[in-house]
């Protein structure tokens, strides 16, 4: 019989922070959210100047090699001396680090919920997430009792078109209160998304809630119209409990009839 193969932790602290970013790959690509050489992470490695340590382009983010990162200034250009280069994408790690508050890690993943949803979600501009539990795992969100729309920009192959848009979008939001940020990411229409924390870790949580919202906001939204406002309606409200439902009748002469065949 084969012994089932424990696959390892999927984020340890306790590594540095190439060796995060790696495990970090190994987890998401083995999620379905990292596949062929899609996606690219980043952490911020110093902020006077700014500059970040980011993927390499096209490097399968399953197998991430300890030579498999470069780091980059604010504009996304190598400043390590190195020949290696990064995605184009890399501008929009720089931007997030520059105007988002407190921004330690950016990661940006291609699911195929994200995709999904980025794609039909496109002209009305967010993706609205409202009323589910899992939402508190998002930071500074203390309640189910919310909604969060998630940004969509349309994708470009035009990089600085693109960054232009995400740049207006992410200077008129109102970051003043570190509780509640506006929002906690964005997507790139029929592309994937973008997230961050503090720090990898927590970057690594919000990519892990999004994910899961997603896939719920899609899948409901495959339900017969109205099935799931049935179901919820069906639910006992807040502070009752379960509901209390009648106990079965009894057939008094069944039963003799029962204990005599006995």
């Amino acid at each position: 019989m084969a012994v089932p193969t424990i696959p390892p932790p999927p984020f340890d602290p306790a590594l540095d922070t190439i060796d995060q970013l790696r495990a970090v790959g190994r987890e998401f690509h083995r999620r379905g959210w990292s596949l062929g050489t899609s996606s690219n992470y980043s952490v911020v490695a110093g902020r006077a100047p700014l500059e970040l340590t980011i993927t390499v382009s096209g490097k399968d983010k399953s197998v991430l090699e300890r030579d498999d990162f470069v780091r980059v200034d604010a504009a996304g250009v190598p400043c390590d001396g190195s020949e290696r280069k990064s995605s184009a994408e890399t501008l929009l790690h720089c931007l997030v680090a520059e105007l988002v508050p407190s921004v330690g890690a950016v990661l940006h993943t291609h699911s195929v919920w994200s995709t999904i949803l980025s794609r039909a979600d496109c002209a009305r501009g967010a993706v609205r997430i409202e009323g589910y539990e899992m939402l508190k795992g998002l930071d500074g969100i203390v309640t189910h009792d919310t909604c969060e729309e998630v940004p969509i920009f349309a994708n470009a192959q035009t990089m600085p078109e693109l960054a232009a848009r995400i740049r207006a979008r992410l200077v008129a939001a109102d970051w003043s209160d570190p509780k509640r940020p506006p929002f906690h990411g964005f997507l790139l229409s029929a592309h994937g998304l973008y997230t961050w924390g503090r720090d990898l870790a927590e970057a690594r949580r919000q990519i892990e809630i999004h994910e899961f919202l997603f896939e719920v906001v899609a899948r409901t939204r495959s339900f017969p119209a109205g099935a799931v406002a049935t179901a919820l309606t069906d639910q006992p409200q807040s502070g009752q409990g379960d509901p209390v439902r009648p106990a079965p009748s009894i057939d008094r002469s069944q039963q003799t009839a029962q204990r005599h065949q006995q």
